[in-house]
C-alpha cells in the first residue's frame, strides 16, 4: 500500500501512552489518597534500592506560547517564585516522611511551564532544599527544560554546580511566520549562542524540541529549519506532531484548522524532517525522538534499557516516579496519581498539610499485563508473549499486518520499519480499555 493510503487509514486520533491505562481511562471512583499512599509505601519497601525519579512541574511562563499543551500559569509577576518553591518543598517533606530516611534520587527533571522563569538563585534553593533530604546516585540523570530567549549562562552554571548534565530547549520551528502564528520566538544566532554556552560550561547532552505541523509551516520552511538544527547538532532531538486540541487548550484557538498542514502534506513534513535527521547521523529512538550514537539515550536503545515514563523516553529505569507541583503526575509501579490542576488548589491542600492527590487509577493484573506490552512496543518495537498472541490482539492487528507494519510470528508481535510511523496505532490494539469503551467525544490527538 502507498504511503498517502497508509496515512489515510491510520491517521485516527490515539494516545501518546506515556502511561497505560491512558489518563481518561483512569478509574477514579476506585481510588483515594489513603489507597495511593499504601501502594506507594509498597513499592518503595520493595524497590528501595533502585532509587527514585523526581519530576517538578513550573508552571509559570512570561507569555502563552498559543501550540503549547502544557499546564501553564501565564504571569510577569516573578513574585510568584518562592510561594510556590515553599509549596513544592512541603509536598516533597510530605513524601520524604511517608518513605521514611532520605530516598535515594536516581532520574531528576525540572519541566514546566518554563523553569528559567524562576531566577537561578531561587532554583538553586529548591534544588539543595530537596537534596538535603535525599541521597542522590553518582551517576543520576539531571535534566531542565529551558527556553532560549531566557535561559541565561547563570541558569547554565548554576544547575551545572548542582549536578545537572542535560538540558532541552524548546525551538519547534525557525520560521518568522510559524512563530508569530505560535507566539514563540528565538532565532538560529540565540539557540547557537546558548547552546554553545552549555557545551562549554560542559552539559553532556543537548536535546532541542522540534515540532511538525503547526500553524503557518510549509516544506520550504521547516526544511531550513532541519537544516540549522543539524548545522548545531545537538546531541538528541525530539520530533514531536503538533497535536491541535482547542478543546483542551483554548490558546490554541487563536488559528484555525485551516492554518494548520493535514493530512498528505503534514506526513510530508514529518517524512522529510525524519529523512534528514537520519541522513545527518541521527538514529530514530522510540516514537518521536532521535539521537546520535554517543548520546546514552540511543546507547540504552541499544542495550534494551531504553524506558518511558510521564516524562518521556529516558535511560534510568525506576519503579516509582514522584510529581511535585500544579498537575504533575506520580507512579509506583502500580498506582498513578495527579495533582491538582490549578495553582490555587495545589497550594492550598499543601498548606492545609495534605499531599495534593486529586485523581489517580488503581491497577489490576491485567492492567499491569497490558502496560507492559505497550511499553515494550514503545521502546523496544516488539513484544513477546507466554503463550499465543490473544486472539482480540491477533484479530486487531490483522488490517496492520496485512499492511506490512506489523508482523506476528509465534509469540512475538514486531513492528516493521514503515510500521514506526504508526507506533500508537499498533499499540491501541492492545489497548482494552479503550476498545471496550469508545470515546464519545473527542479525547487525543491525531497519531500523525
Amino acid at each position: 500500500m502507498e504511503t498517502a493510503e497508509l496515512l489515510r487509514k491510520y491517521n485516527i486520533a490515539a494516545p501518546r501512552y506515556t502511561s497505560y491505562p491512558t489518563v481518561p481511562y483512569w478509574d477514579n471512583q476506585h481510588f483515594d489518597e489513603t489507597q495511593w499512599k499504601s501502594r506507594l509505601l509498597t513499592a518503595y519497601t520493595e524497590h528501595k534500592d533502585e532509587g527514585i525519579s523526581l519530576y517538578i512541574h513550573l508552571p509559570f511562563c512570561e507569555s502563552l506560547c498559543t501550540y503549547c499543551g502544557c499546564n501553564t500559569r501565564i504571569t510577569k509577576n516573578h513574585g510568584v517564585e518562592l510561594p510556590y518553591i515553599d509549596a513544592l518543598l512541603k509536598e516533597w517533606e510530605m513524601y520524604v516522611g511517608l518513605l521514611g530516611g532520605r530516598p535515594k534520587i536516581k532520574e531528576i527533571h525540572l519541566g514546566g511551564g518554563t523553569p528559567t522563569f524562576f531566577s537561578a538563585a531561587n532554583l538553586k534553593q529548591l534544588l539543595q532544599s530537596i537534596a538535603g533530604a535525599a541521597q542522590f546516585e553518582p551517576t543520576a540523570a539531571c535534566s531542565f527544560e529551558g527556553h532560549p530567549d531566557n535561559t541565561t549562562a547563570e541558569h547554565l552554571q548554576t544547575l551545572y554546580d548542582l549536578g545537572f548534565k542535560r538540558v532541552s530547549f524548546g525551538i519547534q520551528d525557525f520560521d518568522p511566520k510559524v512563530q508569530f502564528m505560535i507566539n514563540r520566538y528565538q532565532t538560529p544566532a540565540q539557540v547557537k549562542h546558548i547552546t554553545e554556552l552549555a557545551r562549554n560550561i560542559g552539559y553532556q547532552s543537548i536535546n532541542y524540541d522540534l515540532i511538525y505541523g503547526l500553524p503557518g509551516q510549509h516544506m520550504e520552511g521547516l526544511t531550513e529549519t532541519i537544516a540549522e538544527v543539524i548545522r548545531l547538532k545537538p546531541d538528541r532531538i525530539a520530533f514531536y506532531s503538533y497535536a491541535h486540541v482547542p478543546w483542551i487548550k483554548a490558546g490554541q484557538r487563536h488559528f484555525t484548522e485551516a492554518d494548520i498542514p493535514q493530512g498528505d502534506e503534514k506526513f510530508a513534513l514529518y517524512q522529510k524532517g525524519r529523512e534528514m535527521l537520519m541522513e545527518a547521523g541521527y538514529e530514530e529512538i522510540g516514537m518521536d525522538h532521535f539521537a546520535l550514537v554517543s548520546d546514552s539515550l540511543y546507547v540504552a536503545y541499544q542495550q534494551n534499557k531504553l524506558h518511558r515514563n510521564f516524562m518521556g523516553y529516558t535511560d534510568q529505569h525506576t519503579q516509582i516516579l514522584l510529581g511535585l507541583g500544579v498537575s504533575s503526575i506520580s507512579d509506583c509501579g502500580t498506582a498513578f496519581a495527579q495533582n491538582a490542576k490549578t495553582v490555587e488548589e495545589y497550594k492550598q491542600h499543601i498548606q492545609e498539610g495534605n499531599l495534593s492527590v486529586q485523581k489517580g487509577h488503581l491497577l489490576d493484573t491485567e492492567d499491569l499485563r497490558i502496560r507492559q506490552h505497550i511499553l515494550n512496543l514503545m521502546c523496544q518495537n516488539s513484544t513477546c508473549f507466554d503463550t499465543e498472541v490473544p486472539a482480540e490482539v491477533m484479530r486487531r492487528l490483522q488490517p496492520m499486518i496485512a499492511d506490512r507494519l506489523v508482523a506476528v510470528r509465534n509469540k512475538e508481535v514486531k513492528i516493521l520499519p514503515v510500521g514506526r510511523s504508526f507506533l500508537r496505532n499498533t499499540c491501541m490494539a492492545f489497548d482494552d480499555r479503550l476498545w471496550h469503551k469508545q470515546p464519545q467525544t473527542k479525547l487525543f490527538s491525531a497519531a500523525i
